[in-house]
């Protein structure tokens, strides 16, 4: 890696945190210096402007959470167990390397949609990823003969993104997370259901 490869993962490493928490809009310049160090020229130097900062940074917490994700699906033996670690790995969300500030997807999705097409864009192939991966994991189970036959994968994806992304939501407006592990229960429920 050269040095301004380095230099451009180091900015992103130090604001992704910034940006995750405050947003695009919340989170200025002196931010973006604040958090890495550097002056304004040295950030503008290695990046066009605050949207290609903002982009990569949302890259770079959406992967965390990934491979957060993946690295605990990898270590399950059933299908049930596989869709049984986003319960887990949200309810005890604390003992992981989440980004701070929480799900990018939930915080880049409610202040992007109408405000900043490009991340949107990155917030919503985000999602798709993350369904088709449950929608994968349900037609496998399925074929395995672990869930019952003829289900339908994307409704079940669907319900379980939403659930999760509410009970998050839910959570970080009142402050009480019990909301977010009382609704979670509904989200193991329909997974123990299948």
């Amino acid at each position: 890696m050269s040095k301004a490869e380095k230099t451009r993962q180091f900015i992103i490493e130090k604001t992704a945190p910034v940006f995750n928490k405050k947003g695009y809009a919340g989170t200025s310049l002196s931010d973006l210096t604040e958090a890495t160090g550097l002056t304004k020229g040295s950030i503008y130097g290695n990046f066009e402007g605050k949207d290609e900062v903002a982009l990569e940074a949302f890259d770079y917490n959406s992967k965390k959470v990934n491979a957060i994700i993946t690295t605990e699906i990898a270590q399950q033996q059933t299908y049930r167990d596989k869709m049984l670690v986003y319960v887990r790995v949200y309810e005890h969300f604390l003992k992981y390397p989440f980004p701070p500030g929480g799900c990018p997807i939930l915080n880049t999705a409610t202040e992007a949609d109408d405000t900043h097409p490009a991340l949107k864009e990155k917030a919503c192939a985000a999602f798709i990823h993350w369904k088709t991966n449950i929608i994968r994991i349900v037609e496998e189970g399925m074929r395995a003969g672990e869930f019952k036959p003829g289900q339908n994968a994307e409704q079940i994806a669907l319900t379980i993104i939403a659930t999760i992304e509410g009970a998050i939501m839910i959570a970080k407006l009142s402050g009480n997370l019990h909301y977010k592990n009382t609704i979670l229960k509904s989200v193991e429920a329909l997974i123990n259901a299948l």
